[in-house]
């Protein structure tokens, strides 16, 4: 039962790999929604799996297995190797624990801290813009008592022409609409959890601008103006973000040369490619083997409550 619980902590491993390929060979929606679920369900494996694995350590402890009304000791393989792979697990959940509260918390300032900068200023439409000669343009995410916004500086409208603007302001619009802060926020949350997920995290954020792009694309209904927008944005900003949140989009982030280079190719065709059943293959071996070994070791103590008999 061990070994079916540690084969979810080593399969995120191949996850990146499988993500780079999608976001090359599918569309850029279809990358994000499967690039993040992914991310998302291996990552629930990991925790769950991290726990299954601590409970033998638990239980050794007198007065918990008194709790659990164990009447003999849970046998769930080899003692010492067991007891190592318990305590190895009761660390790892532990340090993703306090990471994933210590980062989020981070996360949350810096929200609320790009919420204050632009509260009181006029808005129309959603669209807020600052006086700032310094170029830059993003999607502020809404909060408990917000709603999101586009927000521009006088720096980044002036460095673009007024049909690069349409774009702009069409790509930023295509990230409120399709929210895709929340896919980067899930995607970040996976990567607290495990190092190989944390791999993906930028991957997710790729798909999010090429979608964004391609709807900005779409509502322009030019393609080269797109892929001309997003460079001459890219090219025109200095503004460092560090005060915004990870999961707030910007018009230039990822790498924006392959963004361009995608925009002035034809737009991406619907088309179900081996890596994405390669992902879904991933995803369902690693959650069976989770529900398997889970199942194993609540027989385990059902046996070491003496409720079923020791075969």
């Amino acid at each position: 039962m061990i070994a079916l619980l540690l084969i979810p902590l080593v399969l995120p491993f191949a996850l990146p790999l499988l993500a780079r390929r999608v976001v090359d060979r599918v569309r850029p929606e279809v990358a994000l929604w499967t690039l993040t679920s992914a991310s998302a369900i291996l990552a629930m494996g990991v925790v769950a799996c991290l726990g299954v694995l601590l409970l033998p350590l638990l239980l050794a402890v007198p007065l918990l297995a008194g709790l659990a009304h164990l009447i003999q000791p849970l046998d769930a393989g080899p003692q010492a190797l067991v007891m190592v792979v318990s305590v190895l697990a009761g660390e790892g959940l532990a340090a993703g624990c306090v990471t994933v509260v210590r980062r989020a918390l981070s996360e949350l300032r810096r929200l609320r801290a790009a919420h204050l900068d632009v509260a009181g200023l006029p808005e129309a439409g959603g669209l807020c813009v600052i006086d700032d000669a310094r170029p830059d343009a993003y999607a502020l995410p809404g909060g408990l008592r917000t709603a999101g916004r586009i927000v521009v500086t006088t720096g980044m409208l002036r460095a673009l022409t007024p049909g690069e603007r349409s774009v702009l302001l069409a790509h930023e619009r295509a990230h409120l609409t399709g929210r895709h802060h929340l896919f980067l926020a899930a995607s970040q949350l996976s990567g607290w959890c495990h190092p190989a997920l944390a791999g993906v995290t930028r991957l997710v954020s790729f798909a999010a601008e090429r979608a964004a792009d391609e709807s900005a694309a779409l509502a322009t209904g030019d393609r080269t103006l797109a892929a001309n927008a997003v460079g001459h944005a890219a090219l025109a900003t200095t503004r460092a973000r560090a005060v915004l949140p990870a999961f707030a989009p910007g018009a230039v982030t990822g790498p924006v040369p392959a963004r361009v280079k995608a925009l002035l190719a034809h737009a991406p065709v619907r088309r179900l490619a081996p890596a994405l059943l390669a992902m879904v293959m991933l995803t369902g071996v690693a959650g069976g083997s989770a529900v398997v070994g889970a199942v194993s070791v609540h027989r385990g103590v059902e046996i070491a409550q003496g409720e079923l008999p020791s075969d």
